[in-house]
């Protein structure tokens, strides 16, 4: 058996992860990870799920839904240990996201002191930025943040 495909107990992938056992039986139930059982009901992970673990940590602080990661997760082989072919294979989909995350955050710390691109903090400016509020055409909230191709 390879090292990835060793099995661990609950306990020893909470103590690998940093993350507790009902954490673990929380991304269990939502499909991050899965479990196998021994004779007596006791649960034993692959050990390359300290990855899919890892990664749902790093993309939940990215601010990802579960079922975000859980469709990233997916695309993973399940009963072996992923190898570095199928990571790059999903870190290209997650790529993706973390760029449109940075774009979403340079364009707000742009903006940020002057508008927030039409909530409208500046009625003054308003009129330069936003003529004949066509933001709204786009939907409420700030437009200018969120969806800016929209308003192009």
């Amino acid at each position: 058996m390879s090292r990835g495909n060793e099995l661990l107990a609950i306990g020893d992938l909470a103590a690998r992860t940093g993350v507790s056992v009902s954490a673990i039986r929380f991304y269990e139930g939502k499909g991050l990870v899965s479990a196998f059982r021994t004779s007596g009901g006791q649960r034993r992970f692959l050990r390359s799920d300290i990855r899919r673990i890892s990664f749902a940590l790093i993309a939940q602080q990215m601010g990802l839904t579960i079922p975000q990661i859980a469709a990233e997760l997916a695309k993973l082989p399940e009963g072996r240990a992923p190898n570095a072919t199928d990571w790059k294979r999903i870190s290209n989909g997650f790529r993706q996201l973390i760029d449109e995350r940075i774009a979403m955050l340079e364009r707000t710390r742009d903006i940020l002191d002057g508008c927030i691109g039409c909530g409208c903090l500046s009625l003054s400016k308003c009129a330069l930025y936003n003529p004949d509020d066509r933001a709204a055409r786009s939907g409420a909230g700030p437009r200018y943040v969120i969806a800016p191709r929209e308003l192009a």
